[in-house]
């Protein structure tokens, strides 16, 4: 398979109409913890709270992209939470459209790549559903593996989901 083609734009509310045709898209939250975004607008508005890149007490970066495919779709999006402590929440959403093509993979190492430049992370974590094949797998080829249950612990999760973990990379 040859390297996926992507751009990582960072999220702004400008995004909201594209990436609501990707997000309104019901097969999308079969293992998510939310709901399609109701409007364009609902979308904006959420988009707009996040536009900053930081909580608002400050002591997090959110740091969101939307992933753009060679031909100019939006096929999705990936995003990481720096924590005060220097973990690193990790996720990733992309449209069916456009899962099986190493997109999303590509994606998500590029982003680690960025994260770990500018933020120096000490730790990154994906926590996924257990039923998410697909999810797991890219965090898998990413050297992510499953984390020890006293490390998975202190992580936000629902009971079916599952903690996967790796350091970051020297930078």
């Amino acid at each position: 398979m040859a390297p996926a083609t992507f751009t990582l734009e960072v999220r702004r509310i400008a995004h909201a109409a594209e990436l609501f045709e990707v997000l309104r898209d019901p097969r999308l939250y079969e293992f998510l913890d939310e709901d399609p975004p109701t409007s364009v607008q609902a979308l904006a508005d959420k988009l707009a709270r996040s536009e900053s890149r930081q909580s608002p007490d400050g002591k997090e970066h959110w740091l969101n992209w939307v992933v753009r495919t060679a031909s100019g779709a939006i096929a999705g999006y990936v995003q990481a939470t720096v924590e005060e402590d220097k973990t690193t929440n990790v996720a990733y959403v992309f449209s069916p459209a456009h899962q099986g093509q190493g997109i999303a993979t590509a994606a998500v190492a590029r982003m680690l790549e960025l994260v770990a430049a500018d933020y120096q992370p000490a730790l990154f974590f994906i926590v996924a559903d257990a039923g998410n094949v697909r999810s797991l797998k890219v965090a898998q080829r990413l050297g992510f593996s499953p984390a020890p249950a006293e490390v998975a612990a202190t992580r936000p999760t629902s009971p079916t989901d599952v903690v996967y973990w790796r350091s970051a990379p020297p930078t």
